[in-house]
């Protein structure tokens, strides 16, 4: 049944949430790194697409103040369930909802390739860093044009959990998007399956102009292959940015 919601309703968020948690087991360690300065000073970091709360979860369980933001009221109900402590965990729309001052801004999951066009996160990009500090630092992910072009073609996937199921299947439209059907199945209380459909366009983007981009924002960035010298490469086509303002 299609709503008014955001990406991530109800049944895929729960999906998620059961079933890829290993991206965020794989960043936490180079990103906890990456905030160790941010926490011996007591800073706040902003995580953008905190999703079900994985991250969320390591962040606040390493002592940092934390505010956790999604677009999505499915996976900001299951952050809220699954931690406690954190400073707040709100909505957050980029790129035009206001962002506050805060010491990090971290975020997985690569929720800048959900805006509209190039030009959006690029704008995303921009807002990000003005919401820097000083001595405050960016650790996000972003998926560059080679992610749609090492998966062209790719045939569609399925995976099964104990009570959820969900088919993806993909295309490319343009060299700038790629796109995921999302088919879900979750089993009801008595024993049935419900299903549900989404579509995810994701905008692509040439991330080696990331760096230009954030140095007229005062924020020097480099763009590499995991937030922790490779010891947990991320997939094919998925960049960190790592900024420092």
């Amino acid at each position: 049944m299609q709503t008014n919601e955001p990406y991530y309703r109800r049944d895929l968020a729960y999906v998620f949430d059961q079933g890829y948690g290993f991206h965020a087991e794989a960043c936490a360690p180079g990103i906890l790194a990456l905030l160790e300065d941010v926490r011996a000073r007591d800073g706040v970091v902003l995580e953008i697409g905190c999703g079900s709360g994985l991250l969320t979860k390591r962040l606040v369980e390493a002592g940092h103040r934390v505010i956790a933001t999604d677009a999505s009221p499915a996976m900001l109900d299951l952050t809220r369930s699954a931690v406690g402590g954190a400073e707040d965990i709100r909505t957050l729309i980029l790129p035009d909802d206001p962002i506050p001052a805060v010491d990090a801004i971290v975020g997985i999951g690569h929720a800048l390739n959900y805006l509209a066009d190039p030009a959006a996160v690029r704008r995303g990009l921009v807002a990000l860093a003005d919401a820097l500090v000083p001595g405050g630092v960016l650790a996000v992910d972003l998926c560059d044009l080679e992610w749609g072009t090492a998966r062209r073609g790719a045939m569609g996937q399925g995976r099964v959990g104990d009570d959820w199921a969900i088919v993806t299947t993909f295309s490319q439209p343009t060299p700038e998007r790629f796109d995921r059907d999302l088919t879900t199945f979750v089993r009801n209380a008595d024993g049935s399956y419900r299903r549900e459909d989404e579509h995810h366009g994701n905008v692509l983007i040439d991330t080696s102009s990331v760096p230009a981009l954030l140095r007229e924002r005062g924020v020097t960035a480099t763009i590499g292959g995991s937030f922790n010298d490779n010891t947990h490469p991320l997939p094919v086509g998925l960049r960190s940015i790592i900024g420092h303002r």
